[in-house]
């Protein structure tokens, strides 16, 4: 017949995802002198008479009332210290969950200096891990019998949302930054949002926002002064757009363009003949000047005027 005290206390999580999880006792007062293992992953907290008497870290420990302060307080401990004692025993993982989703299901609505009240939608992932058993146990798990990280995601979704609107908001965090990027945006807001879970025995150890999503009107008004910013006054802005026209086929600036390069190309040919032609009519004349004054006889003139006509008509 076995013995009717726990001698033995250890628990290995039956489920990987659990947070926290009651030990069985059946109903069995604990022997003092027990022995209680508690693994790296884990914390062991005793509730006795509904109040936290301790929490037990990694370790092997050894239970004697007297080593557990509070059941000397306790009103009606009639047995003395020699004696089993009763407990609720819960253990809780202290592993790091990771990649724990967040969103918010309805846009909410932030404050911004420059664009008034917009409705603004994030999604993005969070890691956590229990950090105060004790205030987490208070706070949140102490009616549970099994507590899991897909319950614990359900309530911090409801309650990220919100927090991560007001946080915009009283920080005055401009729709400009917000739509800037994520990495940045997500550095900022995660230690304004670690307080809120430290009051419930969680650490936030990393917060990321993946997308956020902003009215169309708030975009378009963000793309034209991106736009603005790649120049550094309006004049290069103009010119900007100027050449923007200039480079696209079948806008009416290309084509007044390329039809002045055509009339720019005729006139030059134009001008180079006209002056090609006041020359040639410039050396007839001299050469006539040098027949008439006995200074080149009949031949030489006559052979001189072919070839400055032949070159004329070339």
């Amino acid at each position: 017949m076995g013995s009717p005290f726990i001698e033995i206390i250890e628990c290995v999580a039956p489920d990987p995802n659990l947070l926290a999880w009651k030990f069985a006792d059946n109903g069995c007062e604990i022997q003092n002198g027990a022995k209680l293992t508690v693994r790296e992953s884990q914390n062991a907290l005793f509730i006795c008479e509904g109040q936290i008497a301790d929490v037990f870290q990694s370790g092997m420990h050894t239970l004697k009332t007297e080593n557990i302060p509070i059941f000397s307080r306790l009103k009606g401990w009639k047995y003395g210290f020699a004696s089993p004692f009763k407990a609720d025993i819960y253990f809780f993982s202290m592993n790091l969950f990771i990649n724990n989703k967040w969103g918010t299901p309805a846009p909410i609505l932030v404050r911004d200096p420059e664009f008034g009240a917009i409705r603004v939608r994030a999604f993005g992932s969070f890691d956590i891990r229990i950090d105060d058993p004790a205030l987490f146990f208070k706070s949140y798990a102490g009616t549970y019998k099994q507590l899991t990280i897909f319950e614990l995601q359900a309530q911090l979704r409801d309650f990220i949302a919100p927090k991560f609107g007001e946080i915009l908001t009283l920080q005055k965090i401009p729709v400009m930054e917000i739509a800037g990027s994520m990495s940045d945006l997500s550095a900022k807001i995660e230690p304004l949002l670690s307080p809120y879970f430290a009051q419930m025995g969680l650490k936030l150890t990393q917060f990321i926002v993946a997308s956020v999503s902003l009215p169309d009107e708030v975009l378009k008004h963000i793309d034209s002064i991106t736009n603005m910013n790649m120049t550094k006054d309006i004049d290069r802005y103009a010119e900007f757009q100027k050449a923007k026209a200039i480079g696209e086929k079948g806008s009416a600036l290309n084509d007044a363009v390329t039809q002045a390069a055509a009339l720019n190309i005729i006139s030059s040919q134009t001008q180079a003949a006209n002056k090609s032609g006041e020359d040639i009519g410039a050396k007839l004349k001299k050469l006539k000047e040098l027949f008439e004054n006995d200074l080149i006889d009949e031949a030489e003139y006559k052979g001189k005027k072919a070839e400055l006509l032949k070159e004329f008509n070339a």
